[in-house]
């Protein structure tokens, strides 16, 4: 279910999971310009929340089945996001001391 305006689904994922993980916006922003792979998460992400909104939709016959279907997915990229958030947030920064030491 890929949408085809990229500017905006970047920017769905990016509300999706500062919407979830607001501490981490700053992060977010910069893992979304440097990783594909986090920018299809954040974006998956968002469609899942929008077809668990749109639930009501869906045939009777079909409601609860499909709902626990779109809860487990929008779970799993929560918990995949946040991952990738923690794991940033832990990583050491890749400073440079400057003026560099004389040995």
């Amino acid at each position: 279910m890929r949408m085809d305006d990229k500017p905006a689904d970047r920017q769905r994922g990016v509300s999706a999971a500062v919407r979830r993980f607001p501490q981490f916006e700053f992060a977010i922003h910069r893992l979304m310009d440097r990783s594909e792979g986090f920018q299809d998460m954040c974006e998956e992400l968002a469609e899942a929340e929008l077809a668990l909104s749109r639930i009501d939709k869906v045939p009777p016959a079909l409601r609860e089945a499909r709902r626990a279907e779109w809860q487990e997915l929008v779970d799993r990229l929560v918990g995949e996001v946040g991952a990738v958030l923690h794991a940033d947030a832990t990583r050491k920064p890749r400073v440079i001391p400057w003026p560099p030491r004389q040995n």
